[in-house]
Protein backbone atom coordinates (compact mmCIF):
# COMPACT_ATOMS: atom_id res chain seq x y z
CA UNK A 1 0.00 0.00 0.00
CA UNK A 2 0.99 3.61 -0.45
CA UNK A 3 1.51 5.82 2.58
CA UNK A 4 -1.84 7.57 2.09
CA UNK A 5 -3.60 4.21 1.79
CA UNK A 6 -1.94 3.09 5.04
CA UNK A 7 -3.16 6.24 6.77
CA UNK A 8 -6.70 5.69 5.53
CA UNK A 9 -6.57 2.05 6.60
CA UNK A 10 -5.28 2.83 10.10
CA UNK A 11 -7.86 5.59 10.48
CA UNK A 12 -10.66 3.17 9.65
CA UNK A 13 -9.34 0.17 11.60
CA UNK A 14 -8.42 2.05 14.78
CA UNK A 15 -11.10 4.74 14.51
CA UNK A 16 -8.40 7.31 15.10
CA UNK A 17 -6.81 10.56 14.00
CA UNK A 18 -4.24 10.39 16.82
CA UNK A 19 -0.52 10.10 16.11
CA UNK A 20 1.78 9.31 19.03
CA UNK A 21 5.06 11.15 18.78
CA UNK A 22 7.97 9.08 20.05
CA UNK A 23 10.33 11.66 21.58
CA UNK A 24 12.22 9.71 24.26
CA UNK A 25 13.97 11.72 26.99
CA UNK A 26 15.83 9.32 29.31
CA UNK A 27 15.81 11.91 32.09
CA UNK A 28 12.01 11.60 32.19
CA UNK A 29 11.86 7.80 32.10
CA UNK A 30 10.16 6.12 35.08
CA UNK A 31 11.76 4.23 37.95
CA UNK A 32 14.89 2.24 37.24
CA UNK A 33 14.83 3.31 33.57
CA UNK A 34 15.40 6.95 34.48
CA UNK A 35 18.48 8.49 32.91
CA UNK A 36 19.48 5.37 30.97
CA UNK A 37 19.73 5.90 27.18
CA UNK A 38 20.17 2.16 26.71
CA UNK A 39 16.48 1.79 27.66
CA UNK A 40 15.14 4.03 24.89
CA UNK A 41 13.92 1.15 22.76
CA UNK A 42 12.34 -0.59 25.74
CA UNK A 43 10.50 2.55 26.83
CA UNK A 44 9.17 3.37 23.35
CA UNK A 45 8.27 -0.25 22.57
CA UNK A 46 6.11 -0.42 25.69
CA UNK A 47 4.31 2.76 24.61
CA UNK A 48 3.70 1.19 21.20
CA UNK A 49 2.44 -2.05 22.73
CA UNK A 50 0.00 -0.08 24.88
CA UNK A 51 -1.38 2.12 22.09
CA UNK A 52 -1.17 0.10 18.86
CA UNK A 53 -4.96 -0.15 18.51
CA UNK A 54 -5.57 3.55 19.24
CA UNK A 55 -3.48 5.43 16.68
CA UNK A 56 -3.37 6.43 13.03
CA UNK A 57 0.45 6.70 13.00
CA UNK A 58 3.65 6.78 15.05
CA UNK A 59 6.11 9.63 14.67
CA UNK A 60 9.62 9.00 16.05
CA UNK A 61 11.70 12.18 16.23
CA UNK A 62 15.18 11.28 15.02
CA UNK A 63 17.05 13.84 17.14
CA UNK A 64 15.91 12.19 20.38
CA UNK A 65 17.60 9.00 19.26
CA UNK A 66 20.69 10.44 17.57
CA UNK A 67 21.52 12.66 20.55
CA UNK A 68 22.01 9.49 22.62
CA UNK A 69 23.76 7.47 19.90
CA UNK A 70 20.58 5.38 19.76
CA UNK A 71 20.05 5.15 16.00
CA UNK A 72 20.27 1.35 16.23
CA UNK A 73 17.50 1.45 18.82
CA UNK A 74 15.41 3.52 16.40
CA UNK A 75 15.86 0.82 13.77
CA UNK A 76 14.81 -1.80 16.33
CA UNK A 77 11.80 0.30 17.34
CA UNK A 78 10.50 0.69 13.80
CA UNK A 79 10.97 -3.06 13.28
CA UNK A 80 8.98 -3.60 16.49
CA UNK A 81 6.15 -1.40 15.19
CA UNK A 82 6.10 -3.49 12.02
CA UNK A 83 5.62 -6.65 14.10
CA UNK A 84 2.97 -5.47 16.56
CA UNK A 85 1.13 -2.89 14.41
CA UNK A 86 1.89 -3.59 10.74
CA UNK A 87 -1.16 -1.58 9.67
CA UNK A 88 0.07 1.62 11.38
CA UNK A 89 2.39 3.85 9.29
CA UNK A 90 5.61 5.31 10.65
CA UNK A 91 6.43 8.98 10.00
CA UNK A 92 10.10 9.75 10.57
CA UNK A 93 10.23 13.27 11.97
CA UNK A 94 13.56 14.42 10.56
CA UNK A 95 12.77 17.82 8.96
CA UNK A 96 15.48 17.38 6.35
CA UNK A 97 16.01 20.26 3.94
CA UNK A 98 19.00 19.78 1.66
CA UNK A 99 19.36 19.28 -2.10
CA UNK A 100 21.07 17.09 -4.70
CA UNK A 101 23.11 14.08 -3.65
CA UNK A 102 22.80 15.03 0.03
CA UNK A 103 19.00 14.91 -0.18
CA UNK A 104 19.28 11.57 -1.95
CA UNK A 105 21.28 10.20 0.98
CA UNK A 106 18.77 11.54 3.48
CA UNK A 107 16.06 9.74 1.49
CA UNK A 108 18.07 6.51 1.69
CA UNK A 109 18.37 7.04 5.44
CA UNK A 110 14.63 7.55 5.92
CA UNK A 111 13.24 4.93 3.59
CA UNK A 112 15.94 2.27 3.26
CA UNK A 113 17.84 2.35 6.54
CA UNK A 114 14.90 3.05 8.85
CA UNK A 115 12.11 1.79 6.61
CA UNK A 116 9.80 4.70 7.40
CA UNK A 117 6.60 5.19 5.44
CA UNK A 118 6.92 8.99 5.38
CA UNK A 119 9.31 11.73 6.42
CA UNK A 120 9.00 15.38 7.41
CA UNK A 121 10.86 17.88 5.21
CA UNK A 122 11.71 21.57 5.17
CA UNK A 123 10.83 22.87 1.67
CA UNK A 124 12.59 26.21 1.89
CA UNK A 125 15.30 25.29 -0.63
CA UNK A 126 12.55 24.62 -3.17
CA UNK A 127 11.43 21.55 -5.09
CA UNK A 128 15.05 20.35 -5.37
CA UNK A 129 14.88 19.54 -1.66
CA UNK A 130 11.68 17.48 -2.05
CA UNK A 131 12.08 15.65 -5.35
CA UNK A 132 14.58 12.95 -4.22
CA UNK A 133 12.06 11.62 -1.69
CA UNK A 134 9.27 11.43 -4.27
CA UNK A 135 11.30 8.95 -6.32
CA UNK A 136 10.32 6.33 -3.74
CA UNK A 137 6.99 5.03 -5.00
CA UNK A 138 4.29 5.10 -2.37
CA UNK A 139 6.38 6.86 0.28
CA UNK A 140 5.05 10.03 1.88
CA UNK A 141 6.59 13.42 2.66
CA UNK A 142 5.12 16.09 4.92
CA UNK A 143 6.32 19.60 4.10
CA UNK A 144 6.64 22.18 6.87
CA UNK A 145 3.95 24.70 6.05
CA UNK A 146 2.57 26.56 9.10
CA UNK A 147 4.32 25.22 12.16
CA UNK A 148 3.11 25.45 15.76
CA UNK A 149 5.99 27.53 17.16
CA UNK A 150 5.58 31.32 17.60
CA UNK A 151 8.73 31.96 15.55
CA UNK A 152 6.97 30.53 12.50
CA UNK A 153 5.64 34.05 11.98
CA UNK A 154 9.16 35.22 11.11
CA UNK A 155 8.94 33.59 7.67
CA UNK A 156 5.81 31.48 7.17
CA UNK A 157 3.30 34.25 7.86
CA UNK A 158 5.02 36.88 5.72
CA UNK A 159 3.40 38.01 2.50
CA UNK A 160 5.24 37.37 -0.75
CA UNK A 161 4.63 40.96 -1.88
CA UNK A 162 4.02 44.16 0.06
CA UNK A 163 0.46 44.55 -1.17
CA UNK A 164 -2.77 43.64 0.55
CA UNK A 165 -4.07 40.27 -0.58
CA UNK A 166 -0.70 38.86 -1.63
CA UNK A 167 -0.34 35.23 -0.52
CA UNK A 168 1.58 34.42 2.62
CA UNK A 169 4.53 32.07 2.34
CA UNK A 170 2.68 29.17 4.02
CA UNK A 171 -0.21 29.62 1.58
CA UNK A 172 2.18 29.44 -1.35
CA UNK A 173 3.69 26.21 0.01
CA UNK A 174 0.22 24.71 0.39
CA UNK A 175 -0.63 25.53 -3.23
CA UNK A 176 2.62 24.00 -4.50
CA UNK A 177 2.08 20.83 -2.48
CA UNK A 178 -1.48 20.45 -3.70
CA UNK A 179 -0.39 21.14 -7.27
CA UNK A 180 2.85 20.81 -9.23
CA UNK A 181 5.09 19.42 -6.49
CA UNK A 182 2.89 16.40 -5.70
CA UNK A 183 4.35 14.19 -8.40
CA UNK A 184 3.85 10.88 -6.59
CA UNK A 185 0.51 11.73 -4.95
CA UNK A 186 1.91 11.23 -1.44
CA UNK A 187 2.69 14.76 -0.25
CA UNK A 188 1.21 16.18 2.93
CA UNK A 189 1.62 19.35 4.99
CA UNK A 190 2.61 20.14 8.56
CA UNK A 191 0.32 22.70 10.20
CA UNK A 192 0.32 23.47 13.91
CA UNK A 193 -2.67 22.93 16.18
CA UNK A 194 -1.92 26.29 17.79
CA UNK A 195 -3.27 28.05 14.67
CA UNK A 196 -6.71 26.55 13.91
CA UNK A 197 -7.76 29.41 11.62
CA UNK A 198 -4.69 28.80 9.50
CA UNK A 199 -5.32 25.04 9.48
CA UNK A 200 -8.67 25.90 7.93
CA UNK A 201 -6.96 28.15 5.38
CA UNK A 202 -4.43 25.44 4.47
CA UNK A 203 -7.22 22.89 4.14
CA UNK A 204 -9.01 25.19 1.73
CA UNK A 205 -5.89 25.49 -0.41
CA UNK A 206 -4.96 21.80 -0.17
CA UNK A 207 -8.29 19.97 0.11
CA UNK A 208 -7.01 16.47 -0.68
CA UNK A 209 -3.68 16.34 1.16
CA UNK A 210 -3.11 14.66 4.53
CA UNK A 211 -2.24 17.14 7.26
CA UNK A 212 0.19 16.36 10.06
CA UNK A 213 -0.88 18.52 12.98
CA UNK A 214 1.42 18.72 16.02
CA UNK A 215 0.79 20.99 18.97
CA UNK A 216 -2.00 19.47 21.04
CA UNK A 217 -1.26 18.23 24.53
CA UNK A 218 1.85 19.83 26.06
CA UNK A 219 1.91 22.66 23.49
CA UNK A 220 -1.66 23.65 24.31
CA UNK A 221 -3.37 23.35 20.93
CA UNK A 222 -7.15 22.89 20.98
CA UNK A 223 -7.87 19.35 19.78
CA UNK A 224 -11.53 20.00 18.96
CA UNK A 225 -10.79 23.22 17.06
CA UNK A 226 -8.06 21.39 15.16
CA UNK A 227 -10.45 18.72 13.94
CA UNK A 228 -13.16 21.17 12.99
CA UNK A 229 -10.64 23.18 10.95
CA UNK A 230 -8.86 20.35 9.17
CA UNK A 231 -10.87 17.15 8.99
CA UNK A 232 -12.36 16.05 5.68
CA UNK A 233 -13.84 12.64 4.93
CA UNK A 234 -11.47 12.06 2.00
CA UNK A 235 -8.28 13.65 3.40
CA UNK A 236 -6.81 12.28 6.65
CA UNK A 237 -5.56 14.47 9.44
CA UNK A 238 -2.80 13.13 11.69
CA UNK A 239 -3.02 14.90 15.04
CA UNK A 240 0.18 14.38 16.98
CA UNK A 241 0.71 14.30 20.72
CA UNK A 242 4.01 13.32 22.29
CA UNK A 243 4.89 14.35 25.84
CA UNK A 244 1.34 14.32 27.18
CA UNK A 245 1.11 10.62 26.30
CA UNK A 246 4.69 9.44 26.82
CA UNK A 247 4.97 10.99 30.26
CA UNK A 248 1.38 10.65 31.49
CA UNK A 249 2.88 8.90 34.53
CA UNK A 250 6.35 8.87 36.04
CA UNK A 251 5.75 5.53 37.68
CA UNK A 252 5.89 1.89 36.67
CA UNK A 253 2.37 2.23 35.28
CA UNK A 254 3.63 4.60 32.55
CA UNK A 255 2.45 2.38 29.69
CA UNK A 256 -1.05 1.99 31.16
CA UNK A 257 -1.20 5.73 31.78
CA UNK A 258 -0.08 6.39 28.20
CA UNK A 259 -2.89 4.16 26.96
CA UNK A 260 -5.46 6.03 29.06
CA UNK A 261 -4.24 9.40 27.81
CA UNK A 262 -4.17 8.20 24.19
CA UNK A 263 -7.69 6.77 24.48
CA UNK A 264 -8.98 10.02 25.97
CA UNK A 265 -7.35 12.09 23.23
CA UNK A 266 -8.69 9.80 20.52
CA UNK A 267 -12.18 10.18 22.00
CA UNK A 268 -11.89 13.99 22.08
CA UNK A 269 -10.85 14.03 18.42
CA UNK A 270 -13.67 11.68 17.42
CA UNK A 271 -16.26 13.79 19.27
CA UNK A 272 -15.11 16.90 17.44
CA UNK A 273 -15.47 15.13 14.11
CA UNK A 274 -18.97 13.99 14.98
Amino acid sequence: MTFVEMLQGAQARNGSMLCVGLDPEPGRFPGRMKGDPARIHEFCARIVDATADLVIAYKPQIAYFAAHRAEAQLEQLIAHIRRVAPHVPVILDAKRGDIGSTAEQYAVEAFERYGADAVTLSPFMGFDSVQPYLKYAGKGAFLLCRTSNPGGDDLQNQRLASVEGAPRLYEHIAKLAQGPWNTNGQLGLVVGATYPAEIERVRGLAPTLPLLIPGIGAQGGDAAATVRAGWRADAPIVVSSSRAILYASGGDDFADAARREAAATRATLAAARA
